[in-house]
């Protein structure tokens, strides 16, 4: 990179000349790929490669890991270049690279499709068919379904469009078995129905946000107070489906005892949630401090309940 700099007196003082990109340059690009999000999505995905029968070299597990992570962070990069309008708007998104012009629109775009359809191909070729599909569905699911068509126009955006984020232990499993069974489809469910308590804790202390940019999230359409019933609701319908997986004989009591009082422990943030300090609209009065620590603990327990799947069976008979 090299070019010219203006002084405070208006001079033009030379960059310095450098062969490889700025580290902040380099830090934008990254940031295209949502990489908190990732994280989550390759922990998801690694969980169901080590719970699926059979065995993958390790240089084909390093590389099914690999193409779950860039095909969800070319999803989160078209994500980006598609909500960035609505992202210079939000006071949580604003610094995001495209909407703060650090990087152009349609340079992200490629990006987003490149790592997309090279994450496909490459799974494909160092696995099998059905696990490709699997990834390209759940990156055309997050990108046409939940992005273009849902977010913008339901409420339900977050129920819907959550589906996407719950493919990473379908692809896992496929990786080594090559197909999909009920075991990965029980982990894609339990993402499901975890995703709407995760997401609408973050949206009821981010509504303004929500608010000002159109996008019709749970508290913007149906106030804080319907938000709130809705989180204890789907908290109280996904601490039994956590035990799912012992109820159908493929975790032990071990992984039962950790999702019971994981389980119970979301389930007391929840109603907290509910019962937080509020006034008629159900607008908290303590700051969303409820709303705050269960978002916290929902990342929490959806970490310790998949970590608890692969060390129950080193643990239980």
């Amino acid at each position: 990179m090299s070019g010219t700099a203006t002084t405070g007196r208006g001079a033009q003082a030379p960059l310095p000349l450098t062969g490889t990109p700025d580290l902040s340059e380099v830090g934008d690009w990254i940031a295209l790929l949502k990489p908190r999000v990732m994280y989550l999505v390759v922990f998801a995905g690694l969980i169901g490669l080590l719970l699926a029968p059979g065995s993958l070299h390790p240089a084909l597990v390093a590389t099914a890991i690999l193409c779950i992570a860039l095909g969800a962070g070319g999803a989160g990069a078209i994500n980006m270049w598609y909500d960035r309008d609505i992202d210079a708007v939000m006071r949580r998104t604003a610094r995001r690279p495209v909407p703060a012009g650090r990087i152009e629109p349609g340079a992200a775009l490629g990006f987003g499709i490149a790592l997309s359809v090279a994450s496909v191909l490459i799974l494909g070729l160092a696995t099998n068919a059905v696990a490709a599909a699997s990834l390209a569905f759940s990156i055309a699911f997050y990108v046409f379904v939940y992005t273009i068509w849902l977010k913008r126009r339901t409420p339900q955006n977050i129920v819907i469009g959550g589906a996407a984020g719950a493919f990473p232990p379908i692809v896992g499993w496929a990786s080594v078995t090559g197909d999909i069974t009920l075991e990965p489809l029980v982990l894609f469910a339990i993402i499901f129905m975890w995703t709407p308590p995760h997401f609408w804790a973050l949206s009821l202390w981010a509504h303004a946000d929500y608010e000002r940019a159109g996008v019709p999230m749970l508290p913007v359409v149906s106030g804080a107070r319907s938000t709130r019933l809705q989180i204890l609701l789907y908290t109280v319908a996904l601490a039994p489906l956590g035990l799912a997986p012992w109820a159908l004989g493929f975790a032990g009591p071990a992984y039962a005892a950790a999702a019971t009082l994981l389980g119970l422990g979301f389930l007391w943030h929840a109603w907290r949630v509910w019962r937080e300090p509020q006034d008629a609209f159900g607008h908290s009065l303590a700051g969303d401090a409820a709303a705050k620590r269960t978002f916290r603990y929902s990342l929490l327990y959806l970490a310790l309940l998949f970590a608890a799947l692969p060390l129950d069976r080193l643990v239980s008979p």
